[in-house]
């Protein structure tokens, strides 16, 4: 299939990153987006669940594609990347909500400049989504890069990016647990006053669900992350069967 049925684009050989059966543009899957508008013509009975049925598929394959040849290096080279992150994900879950162990790693100090630009870019709309923007941002932007990924069809670079989700909702949990005494140090020498999510659940009345709230985030840091690991691993294995010596 050289053009796609769906948007007419016209693969070239720039495009073979991207599954075959993959449309580079649009994302469909050629065969079962033209069984689809068959069975649309044909006009069957439970036309929507087939809608639905056909657009779920449709995202698996566009989340598990791969290229269609991958070098014997880059394999080696992700399988590397992938035992590293592995490890690393394990050590932030098994460790829990500690902020020894969040506030002094690495990654903490990547995520902080995209947490304080969260509050610049959220603070037009109010104190309330001044404070809650350095958190909000951290964790969406490894979603918007993961999308950009899927889109590229490198859905290991976006399993990476799933990693960095998961790890930004457990790194922001002890911040969320530490609402009630604030305690933690803050950057720039700030006082209590600046203390995001004591203030944010001071303003909602809530800081007594401070606790549920953190282990809550770090539970979903933890099943993102746990994702990531089977996505992975399957990605490179699927890789690994089309391996290019």
């Amino acid at each position: 299939m050289k053009q796609c049925p769906k948007c007419d684009y016209v693969r070239t050989w720039k495009d073979d990153h991207v599954s075959h059966e993959i449309c580079p543009s649009c994302g469909i899957a050629y065969n079962k987006w033209l069984l689809l508008q068959e069975s649309k013509l044909a006009g069957g009975k439970g036309q929507d669940k087939d809608d639905t049925a056909g657009f779920r598929e449709t995202v698996v394959d566009l989340l598990l594609s791969v290229p269609e040849r991958v070098p014997a290096d880059v394999l080696l080279g992700r399988g590397i990347v992938y035992f590293v992150f592995l490890l690393w994900g394990l050590s932030f879950i098994f460790s829990g909500i500690d902020w020894v162990k969040v506030g002094g790693s690495f990654m903490h100090n990547i995520n902080l400049p995209f947490h304080e630009f969260g509050h610049v870019l959220f603070s037009p709309f109010g104190t309330f989504m001044m404070f809650l923007g350095g958190s909000l941002f951290q964790i969406i932007l490894p979603f918007i890069v993961l999308g950009a990924f899927v889109k590229k069809g490198d859905n290991f670079a976006a399993s990476i990016m799933l990693w960095w989700g998961g790890q930004n909702f457990i790194d922001v949990s002890p911040y969320i647990a530490d609402a009630k005494s604030r305690a933690l140090p803050l950057i720039f020498g700030a006082g209590e006053e600046a203390h995001d999510w004591g203030n944010l659940l001071s303003m909602m009345g809530a800081v007594d669900s401070a606790r549920f709230l953190a282990v809550t985030s770090f539970g979903i840091g933890a099943v993102l992350m746990t994702g990531s690991f089977i996505w992975g691993g399957y990605i490179l294995n699927k890789q690994r069967q089309n391996i290019q010596e």
